[in-house]
C-alpha cells in the first residue's frame, strides 16, 4: 500500500518580524526631513498596528514606508486588515490594522474549491485555521501549491510540513 504524502496550508505573521520593521520604519521615520516635528507614530498592541500622524497625507505616508520594511522582511502586506481613519488627541489622525493569524472559513472554503477544481487526487480537510492536503502522489500536491499560489487570494499563505 502506498505511503500518504502531505501538507498543512497556513496563514500567519511573524510578530518578531513585524517588531522589527516597525522599529526600522520609525527610525527612518524620524531621520527624514518630510516628518521633522510631526507626530507621526507606529506601535504594535497585541495583534494590532496602530499608525498615527499629523493628517491623512502624512499617515499614507508613514504605511508606505512601513510597507517597505515589511516587505523587505518578507512579512506578508496582504494579512493587515485596515480600519478607517479617524481622529485622534492633539489633531492627529489615527488607523488600525488587525494582523490576520489563520484562515478564516470564507478563505478555506476558497482553497478547498480550488483544490477541488483542480480534479486532482487529493483530500483536503480544514482543521481550525488551517488547512491539511493529503495525497498519495508528491506531484498532485505540488501541483496543488502551484495552483493555490497562482489564485488571487485576498490573505497570503504558507506551505508547511511537507511529508
Amino acid at each position: 500500500m502506498a505511503k500518504e504524502n502531505s501538507f498543512d496550508i497556513v496563514s500567519k505573521v511573524d510578530l518578531s518580524e513585524v517588531s522589527n520593521a516597525i522599529n526600522i520604519a520609525m527610525k527612518e521615520i524620524k531621520n527624514r526631513f518630510d516628518f521633522k516635528g510631526s507626530k507621526s507614530n507606529i506601535t504594535l498592541e497585541n495583534d494590532e498596528l496602530v499608525l498615527i500622524s499629523d493628517d491623512e497625507f502624512k499617515l499614507s505616508q508613514v504605511k508606505d514606508v512601513l510597507f517597505g520594511k515589511l516587505i523587505k522582511r518578507e512579512v506578508p502586506v496582504k494579512n493587515i486588515d485596515y480600519g478607517k481613519i479617524e481622529s485622534a488627541l492633539g489633531g492627529t489622525v489615527r488607523q488600525r490594522g488587525k494582523l490576520v493569524q489563520g484562515i478564516d472559513k470564507d478563505n478555506a472554503k476558497k482553497i478547498n474549491t480550488i483544490i477541488k477544481d483542480s480534479k486532482l487526487k487529493v483530500k483536503s480537510q480544514i482543521q481550525d485555521d488551517q488547512i491539511r492536503v493529503t495525497g498519495k502522489n508528491r506531484d498532485d500536491l505540488q501541483q496543488v501549491i502551484s495552483a493555490i499560489r497562482a489564485a488571487d487570494l485576498p490573505i497570503d499563505v504558507q506551505f508547511i510540513n511537507f511529508r
